[in-house]
C-alpha cells in the first residue's frame, strides 16, 4: 500500500490507522516523516513526476491523502492548487486504473454551493464557490474519468490534535483572551482527522470491490461559533483551559475572507454507513474524543 501525504493532519492519522496493515509505503513532500525517519518522496506540485514513484513501489492499493488546502491562498495561486488537487489526482489514478489498483481519495463539502436546506447527498449537483473547491471537484472528476476502482470520500471541517486547525487555534487565542468573535452562519459538521483514518482502515478492511463516492463525516451539524463553544465547554471540563471566553456571533460579511465558503455543507452520510456497515459518531463525540487525547 502506498500513503502519500504521510506528513498532513490526515496523513498523520492514516499513517496510525493504516501501519496494522502490511507493507504500507509513506510518502511527503520532505522524504521524511514527522519524526525524522526517512520515507519515499513525492511533489504534488510536479505531478508528471508521480508515476515513475508508482512504477517502481508498485502498490496493491493507493491511498492520498495530499491535497491544497490553503482555501485562500488558492484564489490567488489558481495553478498550483489546479496541480495538487486536479491534475496529481488524475496521474494517480490513470496508473491505478492501468495496473488494476484501487485508490482512496478525499475530497471535500467545498464542491457545493452552500444553498441546500437538507444534507447534501452524494448525487447532489455541485456548484463550488472558489479555487479550491473548483481544483477538488476537478481531482474527483480525473478520477472516475481514468476508470478504474476508486474510492472517493468526501469529508468537512477536519481537525485533530495535531497539526494546524480550528480547535488548536481557538484553544490558543482562547487562552489569550476574554472574548472571540467567530462566524456564526457557516453550517457544517466538524470532523476528526481520527475519525476519517479510522474509516478508511475499516473499508479497506471490508469485503467486496465497491468503487464510487461517498461522504464521510461525523453526524450532526453545527456552525463555526457552535463548534467553538462547544471545544471551550470540553477544554474547560478536561482542564486544558481554566476559564471559557465568550464567544460572540458574528456573519460572514463581518469577517470577509478572499474564498467564499458553502453557508450549509452537512453532508449526509447515510450512502456509507449503509454500504460498508459503519455507525459514524455524532460530531460532539468526535470533539470529547479529540479533548480527552490532548489532555
Amino acid at each position: 500500500m502506498l500513503l502519500f501525504a504521510g506528513n498532513g493532519q490526515l496523513g498523520q492519522e492514516l499513517l496510525r490507522a493504516l501501519s496494522p496493515l502490511d507493507g504500507v509505503v509513506v510518502t511527503t513532500r520532505s522524504g521524511q516523516l514527522a519524526d525524522g525517519t526517512p520515507c519515499e518522496t513525492a511533489d504534488f506540485d510536479q505531478p508528471e513526476s508521480l508515476a515513475a514513484l508508482l512504477d517502481r513501489v508498485k502498490p496493491a492499493w493507493v491511498v492520498n491523502a495530499a491535497a491544497y488546502t490553503a482555501v485562500d491562498r488558492a484564489e490567488q495561486d489558481r495553478e498550483a492548487a489546479w496541480r495538487a488537487n486536479a491534475e496529481a489526482p488524475g496521474v494517480i489514478a490513470r496508473w491505478c486504473a492501468a495496473a488494476g489498483v484501487p485508490l482512496v481519495h478525499y475530497s471535500t463539502d467545498y464542491v457545493f454551493d452552500g444553498l441546500g436546506t437538507r444534507p447534501y447527498r452524494e448525487d447532489d449537483a455541485t456548484a463550488p464557490l472558489g479555487v479550491y473547491g473548483a481544483s477538488k471537484l476537478a481531482g474527483e472528476e480525473a478520477i472516475r474519468d481514468a476508470g478504474g476502482r476508486h474510492l472517493i470520500f468526501r469529508t468537512a471541517w477536519v481537525y485533530a490534535s495535531h497539526s494546524s486547525n480550528f480547535l488548536r487555534t481557538m484553544l490558543r487565542v482562547g487562552a489569550e483572551r476574554e472574548v472571540l468573535r467567530v462566524v456564526a452562519d457557516q453550517v457544517g459538521t466538524p470532523t476528526p482527522a481520527a475519525l476519517i483514518a479510522d474509516v478508511t482502515a475499516q473499508v479497506l478492511r471490508h469485503p467486496g470491490s465497491l468503487s464510487g463516492t461517498w461522504h464521510l463525516t461525523a453526524n450532526g451539524e453545527t456552525s463555526w461559533h457552535g463548534f467553538a463553544e462547544a471545544i471551550f465547554a470540553a477544554a474547560v471540563a478536561q482542564g486544558l483551559l481554566a476559564r471559557a471566553p465568550q464567544v460572540e456571533p458574528i456573519t460572514s460579511a463581518e469577517y470577509p475572507t478572499p474564498a467564499k465558503r458553502p453557508a450549509y455543507s452537512h453532508l449526509d452520510v447515510s450512502k456509507l454507513e449503509c454500504d460498508f456497515g459503519i455507525s459514524l459518531p455524532t460530531w460532539q463525540q468526535g470533539l470529547g474524543r479529540v479533548i480527552a487525547e490532548l489532555r
